[in-house]
């Protein structure tokens, strides 16, 4: 993906790894919400080695606090303490980063001391406190697009961060409300947000399947495009694919319904790999 003609994308080193969009993709992956430490460990052993066998970079997500969930009867997580701790071990014993979602602007100075990229969450994207406290950390931000905000919009969300000290962004399409319960992803805004902010773009190929409020009091989802979005996404070229997994997704405690299968996974991951050298090779421009 190439932006307009004195606009620089630029890259982002998150500790091994480096987001660029003409650079292959870096695998942003993990369960929706951390269950538990031995749930978390065999999870990241699993993409471990699925993204070791295919030389895909690897970053591990999980949520320490669902924050924004449907009802108050849905399950939010283990909270920041114990997790912080189980991130630690995750770093130590397998050798990735580590990216959690943060939801106040008190939590992003100890979460940073762990966590090598702190996310904004879609919801959140506009929220200038927190988008200054995490810039002050000095870590890598990836902020997720508002599902209220056109692509161009996350100029004025990136620069904020930027403005504050901290150039280390990235910028993620999670898709656009249209009509009730229903999002869907236009591939046009990947590269209007390289060219617009000059930042890394990721994709989230599974909140974009998601059905928001779609099951009442629970959101729902269409799994089954998970792979359709990925590899439209991939195709146009994105520095990142995030996409949550499970291997019991039905049973999950969060966000089930837009979770891939673990097991389906390393298959997925083999053909967005070809993808992505062809996008890479033949990069899309808007200028």
């Amino acid at each position: 993906m190439t932006v307009h003609a004195g606009l620089q994308s630029r890259h982002v080193n998150v500790g091994n790894v480096t987001f660029g969009n003409d650079l292959p993709f870096v695998l942003i992956a993990g369960p929706c919400q951390m269950e538990s430490r031995s749930h978390a460990l065999e999870m990241a052993e699993t993409l471990t080695k699925a993204c070791e066998r295919l030389s895909i970079p690897l970053i591990y997500k999980s949520s320490f606090d669902k924050a924004n969930r449907t009802s108050l009867d849905s399950s939010r997580g283990i909270g920041m303490d114990e997790a912080l701790s189980v991130f630690e071990e995750i770093k130590s014993k397998f050798g990735c980063p580590v990216i959690t979602d943060v939801h106040a602007a008190h939590q992003c100075e100890p979460v940073s001391q762990v966590v090598d990229v702190l996310q904004i969450p879609a919801f959140l994207c506009r929220q200038t406190d927190l988008l200054i406290a995490a810039a002050k950390t000095g870590r890598a931000i990836n902020v997720k697009k508002g599902q209220f905000l056109a692509p161009w919009d996350m100029a004025n969300v990136s620069q904020k961060i930027i403005d504050s000290g901290n150039d280390k962004v990235m910028v993620c399409e999670r898709g656009v409300s249209f009509g009730y319960n229903t999002l869907v992803s236009d591939m046009r805004s990947l590269p209007i947000m390289a060219h617009q902010t000059g930042c890394p773009v990721v994709f989230d190929a599974t909140h974009s399947v998601a059905q928001p409020g779609g099951q009442g009091a629970t959101s729902g989802g269409q799994r089954e495009f998970i792979s359709v979005l990925a590899r439209a996404a991939v195709s146009v070229g994105v520095a990142g694919l995030f996409m949550e997994t499970h291997q019991d997704p039905d049973n999950a405690p969060c966000d089930g319904p837009n979770m891939i299968r673990v097991q389906e996974l390393p298959e997925l991951l083999s053909v967005l790999v070809e993808f992505d050298k062809l996008a890479k090779a033949h990069p899309v421009s808007i200028a």
